[in-house]
C-alpha cells in the first residue's frame, strides 16, 4: 500500500534541473511533495563499509575520498545497464552485486574502470560529472547501484530529474549540483573532500576550490536513509511501519 505525505515545498522546485548549457522541460513532471512512497530498499539493507571517509557532525557533513570523472548525457544504461536490474537490491548479496556493475555500461573512452575487475566496490567514493547526469529511463536501481558500489555523493553540473529523485527517495546517495563544469577540471584518481555544509568541494590535487548549490531540504532527507526513514525519524509513519 502506497503512503502520501507533504514535503517541504522546495522539492517540488529544486534547481538542479537547468544548467548555463543547456534547458530541461520538467513542466509536465510530478512535484517530489506529491510522491507516493512505495517500500523503499534502503531500509532493509546492511551497512556497506566504503573507500570514503565520512564525518557527521552537528552542522555538516564531510566527504573525503578519491573522484572518477565522467562526462555529460551519463544515463541509466550506462550507470546500470538493463541486464542487471533482476538483482534485488533488498537482498544484501544481490545489493553487492549490483554495485559490482555500477558503470559497467560506460563507453570504452573511459579507459580507467569504476569498479576494477573481480571487485564488488569501487575505490572512488565522489562521482563528478557534466550535464543531465542520469538521464534516460526511470530506474531506481541506478542510485542504489552507485551506493551498493560505495558513492556518497555524485557532484554534476545538472541532473535528470527522476535520478534526482530517486537518490533522495533512496537515500543511496548525495546528488549535488555544481556552481561551474568542475568535471573539465578535475581528472579521475584526484583526491577531494565535499564539505556539505558550506556547499563546498576542496580538490587537494589541484588546490582548487568550487561552490556548489546548498542540498537544502533533500539533505535531511538522504542523510536519514531515504523516504521511508525519514517518515519514520519525524513522526510522519509511524515508526514500526515497514
Amino acid at each position: 500500500m502506497a503512503i502520501s505525505f507533504s514535503l517541504p515545498s522546495t522539492f517540488s522546485n529544486p534547481n538542479f534541473t537547468t544548467s548555463h548549457h543547456h534547458h530541461h522541460n520538467t513542466s509536465s513532471l510530478t512535484p517530489f511533495s506529491t510522491l507516493k512512497l512505495t517500500n523503499s530498499p534502503k531500509s532493509l539493507f546492511t551497512p556497506l563499509q566504503t573507500t570514503c571517509r565520512r564525518t557527521i557532525t552537528a552542522s555538516a557533513t564531510t566527504f573525503h575520498g578519491l573522484a572518477y570523472v565522467v562526462g555529460d548525457n551519463i544515463d541509466t544504461d550506462q550507470i546500470i545497464p538493463a541486464e542487471y536490474l533482476t538483482l534485488v537490491p533488498s537482498k544484501p548479496d544481490e545489493y553487492e552485486k549490483l554495485g559490482s556493475f555500477a558503470l559497467i555500461g560506460l563507453p570504452s573512452t573511459y579507459q580507467v574502470r569504476f569498479v576494477d575487475q573481480g571487485e564488488m566496490n569501487s575505490k572512488y567514493s565522489i562521482l563528478i560529472a557534466g550535464d543531465n547526469f542520469g538521464c534516460g529511463s526511470s530506474r531506481e536501481h541506478a542510485p542504489v547501484a552507485l551506493g551498493a558500489a560505495g558513492v556518497v555523493a555524485v557532484v554534476a553540473e545538472s541532473y535528470a530529474r527522476i535520478f534526482f529523485r530517486n537518490s533522495v527517495a533512496t537515500g543511496e546517495v548525495y546528488p549535488l549540483e555544481s556552481e561551474v563544469r568542475i568535471c573539465e577540471e578535475c581528472r579521475t584518481g584526484d583526491v577531494v573532500t565535499i564539505e556539505l555544509g558550506v556547499s563546498l568541494l576542496i580538490n587537494h590535487t589541484t588546490g582548487k576550490e568550487y561552490k556548489m548549490k546548498p542540498i537544502g531540504d533533500a539533505g535531511p532527507v538522504i542523510e536519514a536513509g531515504g523516504i521511508f526513514a525519514y517518515a519514520r525519524k519525524t513522526g510522519m509513519i509511524p515508526s514500526q511501519a515497514a
